[in-house]
C-alpha cells in the first residue's frame, strides 16, 4: 500500500485576497484575519485528495488543521503523528511534520502551502524523501508545486497505480515580503527538493527576467486602451504588462496588486477581494489580467483578489488577457492555468482564449481543464 505523508500550512495564502501580498510571519496572519480573510489551505488540499479515493493508499499526517481534519473529510481513516497547538500553528509545526514523515518511511510527502512552506520542508528534509506541493500560497516561485490541487492529485495518483514518473530534484525559492509589498521582486534560491514530475501537472520555477520587448508592451497597452469603453469599470490585474497599460492611461499603477480605473480615472489602489466586489456591484466591469511569465497561469498566482465571486461577476467573455508572444512562446505549447479555489469555475475557463499580443493582433491559446 502507497504510504503518503500529508502536511496542510493552515495559514498559506491567507494574506492574499486582503491583499497583503504574503502570508508570512504571525503578525501578518493575524492582521490578514482581522481584514476579513478566509484560509483555503485545507480547502485546497481536499481538491488534491480526491483523485486519490477509491486508491490503495494510507495517509499519515499532523493532527486537526494541519491535516487529519482533510483526510478524514476525503473519506480517509489517516494516522496521525504528533500533537500541535490546534489555531496557533507555525512554521516549526511543518518541520516537526515533516521529519516525523520522512522518519515514519513515507513514500511521498504532500504539503499544502506556499514558498515559506515549501523553505521551512526544504530545511529539514533536503532530498531525503520526495515531496509535491499543493499551490496554497500567495506567491508560488518554487518549481516543486503542481499546477493546481487537483493537478497534485493527479501525479500522486500515477504514483500509487505505478505508472513511470520520473523524480528530479527541483528549486526551493522564497521571495522577500517587505520588498514585493513595495513593488520589489527578489527571488532567493534555498535549496532543491526531490518531487515528482509530469510534465502536465508540475509548475516550473517562476521567470524572472525582465521582458525587454518594450515596444510590443507599448502595442500591447495601446491597443488595450483604444478599446476601453466609457462608463465601464476595469480591474487591473497586478504585473509589468498590465502596468504598461496604466502607463499609456497616465495613472499611478500598483504593479504587484489591483487597481480599479473608468473613464480614465484611477477609482482605487491595491484593492482587496472584499473592495473589489463592493466597487463593481451593479456596475458594468470587466477585468485586464496578463500571464506569470513561465508558469502560464492567469488567475491564482499572486492575484487572489481576484475571488470567484468577483470573476464569475465579470465574466469570462469579459476578462482581457494580455500577453507578448514571446511570453507565450516560453511556454513551450504548455497550457494557460485558471486556478481559483473553485473548481467548478476553474473548469468553466477551459478552452481556448484570446490573448492580446499587440497592436490589433491577437491569439487563440489553450487554457487547461485541471
Amino acid at each position: 500500500m502507497f504510504r503518503l505523508g500529508l502536511i496542510i500550512n493552515p495559514l498559506a495564502g491567507i494574506g492574499g485576497s486582503v491583499a497583503l501580498k504574503g502570508s508570512d510571519g504571525a503578525e501578518t496572519a493575524r492582521l490578514a484575519l482581522e481584514l476579513g480573510a478566509k484560509p483555503r489551505a485545507c480547502e485546497r488540499a481536499l481538491q488534491a485528495l480526491l483523485p486519490l479515493q477509491g486508491l490503495e493508499v494510507e495517509v499519515l499526517t499532523w493532527p486537526a488543521e494541519m491535516g487529519a481534519d482533510v483526510a478524514i473529510n476525503a473519506g480517509f481513516e489517516p494516522r496521525v503523528l504528533g500533537q500541535i497547538e490546534s489555531g496557533h500553528t507555525g512554521p516549526e509545526d511543518t518541520e516537526r511534520a515533516a521529519l516525523a514523515l520522512a522518519a515514519a518511511g513515507v513514500d511521498l510527502i504532500l504539503f499544502a502551502g506556499g514558498d515559506g512552506t515549501a523553505r521551512n520542508i526544504c530545511n529539514v528534509l533536503s532530498d531525503r524523501v520526495p515531496v509535491l506541493g499543493v499551490p496554497a500560497g500567495v506567491k508560488i516561485h518554487s518549481g516543486v508545486y503542481a499546477v493546481t490541487p487537483r493537478a497534485a492529485g493527479e501525479i500522486v495518483a500515477m504514483l500509487v497505480r505505478g505508472e513511470l514518473v520520473t523524480l528530479a530534484d527541483q528549486e526551493v525559492r522564497d521571495i522577500d515580503e517587505e520588498a514585493f509589498r513595495q513593488g520589489r521582486v527578489r527571488a532567493k534560491y534555498y535549496g532543491e527538493l526531490l518531487v515528482p514530475q509530469e510534465h502536465r501537472y508540475l509548475q516550473h520555477v517562476k521567470n524572472g527576467a525582465r521582458e525587454v520587448e518594450e515596444l510590443v508592451l507599448a502595442d500591447i497597452a495601446a491597443d488595450m486602451v483604444e478599446s476601453m469603453l466609457p462608463g465601464v469599470r476595469y480591474v487591473m490585474g497586478s504585473g509589468t504588462t498590465v502596468q504598461a497599460v496604466m502607463q499609456e492611461l497616465g495613472l499611478a499603477n500598483t504593479l504587484l496588486g489591483v487597481d480599479v480605473v473608468e473613464d480614465g480615472q484611477l477609482i482605487a489602489s491595491d484593492c482587496t477581494a472584499e473592495q473589489l466586489l463592493a466597487l463593481t456591484e451593479s456596475r458594468d466591469s470587466q477585468l485586464v489580467i496578463t500571464v506569470i511569465g513561465g508558469q502560464g497561469h492567469i488567475i491564482g498566482r499572486g492575484n487572489q483578489q481576484l475571488s470567484p465571486a468577483l470573476l464569475r461577476r465579470i465574466g469570462r467573455d469579459n476578462i482581457h488577457l494580455l500577453a507578448s508572444k514571446t511570453k507565450l512562446k516560453a511556454l513551450e505549447g504548455r497550457p494557460l492555468i485558471v486556478d481559483s479555489g473553485d473548481p467548478q469555475l476553474d473548469a468553466a475557463f477551459a478552452g481556448l482564449m484570446r490573448i492580446t499580443t499587440g497592436y490589433h493582433d491577437a491569439v487563440l491559446y489553450r487554457v487547461a481543464d485541471y
